[in-house]
């Protein structure tokens, strides 16, 4: 067999070797990975392959005949007699009754046939995914543990069950980036499966290269486009979770999946709306994650309306919740236009520091300027969409309500300790089944969170304020307080890591950092992925460094803003400050964040999914 190394390439080398897209939205793939060929000898299909052409034939059946044939075998039980046996009655006469006994011969009685011992059998779960009982462990560990980690709602059905999971159906791709995912996630938690997790990675890479392969050689029209991009996202949940080194695989899959999306219309049906959703999400968090630009555009204000799961009702407490991005469908534009912000400052810098036309960098400058001045104010301006009885379900009333949202200081000042103390996540959540308070208490948090860490990556990051900055430690604070908040409800924590990572960074005071601690600890523990603990190790090597820099702070530039306009920069003073300022930091070159630096020592590159 072709060693595993051989096949280790992203989406992206796999498109500029092998796919093109026509018209305005061509894509050059060629540049954006290191690989520049796909390997074309792929280990033969197994047993298997049968099995999943039985189940894609499937497709062709009713939508409810289909669904039934999906059950889990628990369900489907052949129907017998109400005795559990089958009877055979006869009535026999004798030739010579009249002569004779009115009882016939015992000779002549019909026998019941025993039962057979086919009817008490019951067929192992998930046995139309495999025939190998490893496998369907890992089918069991995805639907009944891991797809319940990385949503927000489930109240009618998972959408990675209901959606991406009938896709292994046709799609052996799909299928090995299942097991990859699943594998991987329980080899973090000590449980070793017979076949290890790099080995479905490498399968599962080979099946979307040829998926690729007959999407050029039938012209578009030989491969669902939901199997390539379940198979893809898929692959990006894996990197994410065990990425080593520092690799650029998943900016790779994201590029290919968008020139997937850029050659088909757009989406109608909920898998590729789901999927596309999943893509966006990405998108942003590995920009902001990696310092660059996210891979595609900026969705337009109140485009995004949240996603439901199939069935879900309309009238369900979580109806303004989706099931990837929770309360921040609408903050997620606003995020995404936060995430171009490096890209922009880094044009600028390299256009004044190349003496570049007066013009184009005073254009760049006005761009920058006025772009981080807007996201500012939205970010400080934005509040979640409450579901319409969150105050019943959460038992607030209407203050209260508004001092979650609009007064955070308040809300933590009255509710640290029991944050503090009590930061164990509820275990049955981990199944999907954790009230709809607490998951609404815990999902509007996380919502929180990325609001203020959102302000701490713009002041730090983008204007390069200084640690002790009031704003800087202000929403710094408030994130962590969230975050801990968001574990101590016990409800969904899919996508906290970003937030909990940015805001426990910039921690000072020693009650943030075991705070911050015991949030890492909390969210470890409910979520089992290996990204979480590296998260956290970084951050502890980043404080040690800033603790042993001079005053405690990791040298940025000093600020006008502080004691001005209570802790926040209006656009005046944030104009002036950076006019004086950019000519000091380029001749020092562009300051990194220390995280990043710290990052970069360690040898590793984490996305913060």
């Amino acid at each position: 067999m072709t060693s595993p190394s051989a096949f280790f390439s992203d989406t992206a080398s796999m498109l500029a070797a092998t796919f093109s897209v026509a018209g305005d939205s061509a894509v050059n793939m060629g540049p954006l990975s290191p690989a520049s060929t796909v390997p074309t000898s792929f280990v033969p299909e197994d047993e298997e392959t049968a099995e999943r052409t039985r189940r894609a034939s499937m497709s062709s059946l009713p939508r409810d005949a289909r669904n039934q044939a999906m059950i889990p075998y628990a369900s489907r039980r052949s129907s017998f007699a109400t005795n559990g046996t089958s009877s055979v009655t006869c009535t026999a006469i004798s030739p010579s009754s009249s002569s004779r006994s009115l009882f016939p011969d015992l000779a002549m009685i019909a026998p019941i046939a025993p039962p057979s011992p086919v009817h008490s059998f019951h067929s192992p779960s998930y046995i139309e995914f495999s025939s190998r009982p490893n496998r369907r462990a890992l089918v069991d560990h995805f639907c009944n543990v891991l797809s319940h980690l990385i949503v927000f709602r489930e109240e009618s059905g998972n959408p990675f069950q209901q959606l991406v999971l009938p896709l292994t159906a046709r799609s052996g791709a799909v299928m090995d980036a299942m097991y990859a995912l699943a594998s991987a996630h329980l080899e973090y938690r000590g449980v070793q499966n017979a076949e290890r997790s790099d080995f479905f990675h490498n399968r599962a890479i080979q099946g979307l290269a040829r998926l690729i392969e007959r999407e050029k050689r039938k012209g578009g029209e030989g491969t669902d486009r939901n199997e390539l991009l379940g198979a893809i996202m898929l692959l990006v949940y894996y990197e994410v979770l065990v990425q080593n080194g520092r690799s650029n695989i998943v900016h790779g899959h994201l590029k290919g999946a968008l020139a997937i999306m850029c050659s088909n219309p757009e989406p109608s049906d909920p898998t590729g709306i789901f999927l596309e959703r999943a893509f966006r999400f990405y998108d942003v968090i590995a920009a902001l994650s990696n310092g660059t630009a996210p891979v595609s555009a900026a969705p337009a204000a109140g485009c995004l309306v949240p996603f439901s799961p199939l069935g879900a009702p309309a009238t369900s407490p979580l109806s303004s919740v989706d099931s990837l991005l929770g309360m921040a469908t609408t903050l997620w534009p606003i995020i995404h236009r936060l995430s171009n912000l490096p890209a922009l400052k880094t044009e600028l810098e390299q256009a004044e520091q190349t003496q570049s036309s007066t013009i184009k960098i005073a254009v760049l400058k006005t761009e920058f300027e006025t772009t981080a001045q807007a996201i500012e104010t939205a970010l400080t301006t934005w509040t979640p969409h409450l579901p319409a009885d969150y105050l019943e379900n959460c038992n607030l009333d209407h203050e209260q309500a508004m001092a979650v949202v609009g007064e955070v200081e308040d809300i933590v000042q009255h509710g640290i300790e029991v944050v503090v103390e009590d930061i164990n996540p509820d275990p049955d959540c981990t199944k999907g089944t954790c009230t709809t308070r607490n998951r609404l208490h815990s999902i509007l948090h996380n919502a929180l969170a990325y609001r203020h860490s959102a302000l701490v990556y713009l002041y730090r990051t983008i204007h390069e304020l200084e640690r002790s900055h009031s704003a800087v430690q202000k929403h710094s604070r408030a994130a962590l307080r969230h975050c801990a908040a968001t574990v101590s409800a016990g409800g969904p924590m899919s996508a906290l890591l970003w937030p909990l990572f940015v805001a426990a960074c910039e921690a000072m005071e020693f009650e943030d950092r075991e705070l911050a601690r015991k949030t890492f600890l909390g969210v470890e523990k409910r979520q089992g992925m290996m990204n979480i603990e590296r998260a956290r190790s970084i951050v502890e090597e980043v404080w040690r460094r800033a603790d042993g820099e001079e005053g405690g702070t990791d040298g940025g530039f000093p600020s006008p803003l502080d004691g001005m306009f209570g802790g926040f920069g209006q656009v005046d003073s944030m104009r002036e400050w950076k006019g004086q300022s950019c000519a000091g930091a380029h001749a020092k070159g562009r300051r990194a964040d220390l995280w990043r630096r710290v990052s970069e020592d360690m040898g590793v590159n984490i996305v913060f999914g």
